[in-house]
């Protein structure tokens, strides 16, 4: 396999000229880019996780979202939340890179060295394969002033809702009451991406002091015809299942319709969670173990149809 597919075309021309016949060939070769101009031609590559072909696995790819190649040094968004602000949108330090001979190799300061070789996809799209773990990843480039997070946040909604230990419910309007109105906490773990967790303490109480009444499994389904939408359904351990459409309102906020009452909450994030190079977390505990390696995991969705046109 060559390190990288570069287009090349070859133009003859031929002309009579009185009685003999001469050819003249002109050689026209397109310009090809080194790997170093491919990898930095964007400030960031979103990795589309759920694309990822092969049986391996490169431990620090797995946790990012997104991964920059900059003079020589290599950085990653471990994090959604603050993403576009921390490292002024290319994230963390987390080792360095060479593209000699043609090759991508990374030393990341936890995992070690990798090397890959870059299929170029398209102007904006590559592919990076470690022959070692037999794995591919498919990376879109962005440049900061263009990124979507729209994309990000949706396509990756279940680990937005992990970053925070806990979502307090800060506003609550219209609709009917209901017995989820006494919710005024939600946790959601990385238990498997299913485990969620709430509790009826007071507002204001601090993280550390949450005693988490409930628990159960949680669901994301996309939503037929809506890119910035999703359905979210708690079922609760006793039985009780409640479902809401889901909406980001910004990187602290986010918001939960609630269908059979017609009541919206507005939820803020409290204690962020930081995830770095592969330490264990910081900031405080949550209410159950964390995964201190959180890696993502292909993600497939059911779909629904919005039943609730407001």
């Amino acid at each position: 396999m060559k390190t990288l597919k570069l287009l090349f075309a070859i133009l003859i021309t031929g002309t009579l000229l009185n009685s003999c016949t001469t050819v003249y060939q002109d050689a026209y070769y397109e310009y090809e880019p080194t790997l170093e101009e491919v990898v930095s031609n964007y400030d960031l590559w979103y990795i589309d996780y759920h694309r990822t072909t092969g049986n391996g696995d490169i431990p620090y790819v797995s946790r990012a979202f997104t991964l920059s190649f900059l003079n020589g040094i290599l950085y990653a968004n471990n994090n959604i939340v603050d993403i576009g602000k921390t490292g002024n949108g290319l994230g963390i330090d987390v080792g360095t890179y060479n593209t000699n001979n043609g090759i991508l190799k990374t030393y990341h300061d936890i995992d070690g060295a990798n090397n890959f070789d870059v299929t170029i996809l398209s102007n904006n799209e590559i592919r990076i394969f470690n022959y070692r773990e037999n794995v591919s990843y498919y990376l879109i480039g962005y440049n900061t002033n263009n990124f979507d997070y729209d994309k990000l946040f949706y396509e990756n909604i279940e680990y937005f809702l992990q970053e925070y230990i806990a979502w307090e419910n800060v506003n609550a309007f219209g609709g009917r009451s209901n017995p989820f109105d006494k919710e005024h906490f939600l946790a959601f773990t990385p238990e498997n991406i299913t485990t969620f967790y709430s509790s009826q303490d007071n507002f204001g109480t601090q993280v550390d002091y949450i005693k988490w009444d409930y628990v159960g499994g949680y669901e994301v389904y996309d939503v037929t015809g809506y890119d910035n939408l999703k359905i979210l359904t708690l079922n609760y351990d006793g039985g009780d299942i409640e479902e809401f459409e889901l909406s980001v309102t910004n990187d602290s906020k986010i918001r939960l319709y609630h269908i059979n009452s017609d009541t919206t909450y507005d939820y803020s994030g409290r204690g962020f969670v930081q995830y770095l190079k592969g330490e264990k977390n910081v900031k405080t505990e949550t209410p159950t173990v964390r995964n201190d390696n959180r890696k993502r995991t292909k993600i497939e969705r059911k779909t629904k149809i919005r039943r609730n046109l407001k």
